[in-house]
């Protein structure tokens, strides 16, 4: 059993940053997908940037050159870095990662942290 703990949301003022957490428990096998996810109020869960097991990254447009996904590895840990950030990004964060074993596919998810943006 895989659990994911978010750490790192809060309250920031247009154009600064933060760096949200996301700490993996347990071992995960196979081959997997790193992806952080957010949901603003009455939408849809949207991607935000996701990096892969070969450790090509991915961005929405809406977020490149100013969001950075990166993973440690030691700390079995997944980092969001938001930089310049702006009041569209207030949203719910969440991360998942997907791995894939030879006949199935699992989907573990964190818990959400809230990250606000507003002067």
């Amino acid at each position: 059993q895989v659990q994911l703990v978010e750490s790192g949301g809060g309250l920031v003022q247009p154009g600064g940053s933060l760096r949200l957490s996301c700490a993996a428990s347990g071992s995960i096998f196979g081959t997997y997908t790193m992806t952080w996810y957010r949901q603003a109020p009455g939408k849809q869960r949207a991607l935000a940037a996701r990096l892969t097991s070969g450790g090509n990254s991915y961005y929405a447009d809406s977020v490149k050159g100013r969001f950075t996904i990166s993973r440690d590895n030691a700390k079995n840990t997944i980092y969001l870095q938001m930089n310049s950030l702006q009041p569209e990004d207030t949203a719910v964060y969440y991360c998942n990662i997907r791995s894939m074993v030879p006949v199935n596919t699992f989907d573990y998810w964190g818990q959400g942290t809230q990250v606000t943006v507003s002067s």
